[in-house]
This record gives C-alpha cells, sequence and structure tokens, in this order.
C-alpha cells in the first residue's frame, strides 16, 4: 500500500508482521480467527459489548484495515507511534494519544517503517440499531495519559490466565470501561461545545459557517478553532461534516429515502458532491452503504 494513499481494495486486510508481539483478551471463546486462537476470554466482557481487549507491539510491515467494521475500536499508545486512517486522511497517533475508531465504515491503522508501535485497544461489538460508545462528541484524537488503561488490560489478562475469578474479573473490565468512557465524553461539563454540536445535530441541513458556530457557543472564531481541535481533533467545520455523515449513514440505514434527499438533509443540494464526500469520510458510496446495512 503507498504510504500516503488510501486503502482500495475490497477486501479486509490483517498483516501483522513477524516482529508484532500481543496480548489479548476475548469476550468469547467462540472466534476461531488463527489470531484469537488459544487467547483467554472473560465473559464479563460481553456486558460491555466488548469483544476484545489487549496489548499491541507493532512493528513494520503491521497493518489492519476493516472495510465495515462491526465496533467502536479504542486505541492508547504508550510509546512510539503509527497512522490510522479516519475521516478521509491519515492521521499520526503518538505516545501519550489516544484514538476513537467509529463502527460500520472504514478503518485502517499501519506502522511506519523502523518506528515502533506500543498501544492498548478496546474493541466494541456493537449493532446499527444500538447506540455505539463513540457518540457524535467524541474525539477522533486526543491527549490520553496511557498506564491506567494498559495496567487494567494487563490486569484483566493476568486473572483470566491465573485464577479467573469472576468477581475479580468484572472489577478488571469496569476499570477498562470507565477508562474509555472517560475519553469518549471529554467535555460533557463543557456546555459551549454541547451547545455547538447540539444545535448541528439537529439542523444538519443547514448551511453552518464558522462564525455562526461561533455565535452559537458564544465564542471568538480563533478560540472555537482551538476548542475543536483540542477536545475533538478536528476543525469546527470537519466536525460540521462529520455529523452529516454520521446523519446520513443513520438514514441510508434506517431509512428508504432516495439519496438525493438524504443529501438534501444534511445539507447537500449536489447528489454528487455529497456521495463524493461521503465516500470520503466513510470509505464508499450512499448506495453501497445501504448495501452493507441492508446485509448486517
Amino acid at each position: 500500500m503507498p504510504s500516503n494513499g488510501k486503502p482500495t481494495s475490497a477486501e479486509d486486510v490483517h498483516v501483522l508482521g513477524e516482529q508484532t508481539t500481543y496480548e489479548v483478551v476475548q469476550g468469547s471463546h467462540l472466534d476461531t480467527r488463527d489470531w484469537l486462537a488459544n487467547e483467554p476470554y472473560c465473559p464479563s466482557l460481553n456486558h460491555h459489548h466488548i469483544a476484545h481487549v489487549g496489548i499491541m507491539r507493532a512493528e513494520a510491515p503491521f497493518q489492519i484495515t476493516r472495510h465495515n467494521q462491526s465496533g467502536t475500536f479504542m486505541l492508547s499508545c504508550f510509546q512510539g507511534s503509527g497512522l490510522i486512517l479516519v475521516d478521509g486522511s491519515w492521521h499520526r497517533i503518538s505516545e501519550g494519544e489516544a484514538c476513537l475508531l467509529p463502527p460500520f465504515v472504514m478503518n485502517s491503522l499501519r506502522c511506519e517503517a523502523s518506528t515502533p508501535w506500543h498501544f492498548s485497544w478496546v474493541r466494541y461489538l456493537e449493532t446499527p440499531e444500538v447506540n455505539p460508545i463513540v457518540s457524535a462528541h467524541s474525539p477522533v484524537s486526543a491527549t490520553f495519559a496511557p498506564g491506567p488503561l494498559r495496567r487494567a488490560i494487563q490486569g484483566l489478562r493476568a486473572e483470566s490466565v491465573a485464577n479467573s475469578n469472576p468477581a475479580v474479573m468484572q472489577l478488571w473490565v469496569d476499570l477498562v470501561q470507565a477508562y474509555v468512557n472517560r475519553f469518549a465524553q471529554p467535555y460533557q461539563s463543557d456546555s459551549r461545545l454541547y451547545r455547538v454540536w447540539s444545535a448541528v445535530e439537529q439542523q444538519p441541513g443547514r448551511a453552518w459557517s464558522l462564525a455562526e458556530l461561533a455565535a452559537t457557543a458564544a465564542v471568538s472564531e480563533e478560540h472555537l478553532r482551538r476548542l475543536c481541535k483540542k477536545e475533538l481533533g478536528r476543525s469546527p467545520m470537519q466536525q460540521v461534516t462529520f455529523l452529516r455523515m454520521q446523519k446520513a449513514s443513520h438514514l441510508l440505514a434506517t431509512t428508504d429515502e432516495k439519496i438525493e434527499t438524504i443529501a438534501r438533509e444534511v445539507g447537500y443540494r449536489n447528489p454528487f458532491t455529497f456521495s463524493t464526500t461521503f465516500k470520503k469520510w466513510v470509505g464508499w458510496r450512499p448506495s453501497e452503504h445501504r448495501g452493507h446495512a441492508n446485509q448486517a
């Protein structure tokens, strides 16, 4: 895969590489994929709809691409750096940063040559009918202290391998979930940002401008840019596009409305522009997304 391009194959990619090592705890022992074979499992993970958690110490040519990822994926880097594909472009995640990759779209992560990437992860198993752990207010990436989550996952794995005491495993699982929630909802107490994105969610078809967004938040345009970049990893107008694509994804999956109608509902008069934007952000065209949803 080109170093600066977007994956184009219709097939999922799963390349770990000879130097990559990992530790996993699964929510079920029924997953028969090779890389999960013989790994311990903890039924308590299912209480939070978690498919698996783990610690990855990745080296090139490590690359994983999922074209229709069936659950939110949280990644917290504790050493080195690597690249994630999100919002249609590559972003570097380094030590002390974390990211949330949303479900039901194409997501990808990979190592760069000669740069190790060590991270903790939590992978959810979700359905289009249920609200995922990632929300419209979740950051795509942000700073995050990696130690507590990593230690909670290590504690869960140690207990799963040694004693498998259900009560003890539940304590570790609850800690993992608490750390994910802390990252996924960073500004519930920030009424300025909540007010802005609630307004956009209610009127995704409105021709929002940066000036209007800043006025809604009662801050300057530059201050809103700084807040959004810090809390969400996106610019204000990128967040508007993200919310529109989330709304469009939901309508495509749950209604029979024409694509042209959905395009107008989320602020696009030109269906071609909407389709192009949707493909960039989600990974395929609206018609293909509806097909995937119908197969789910």
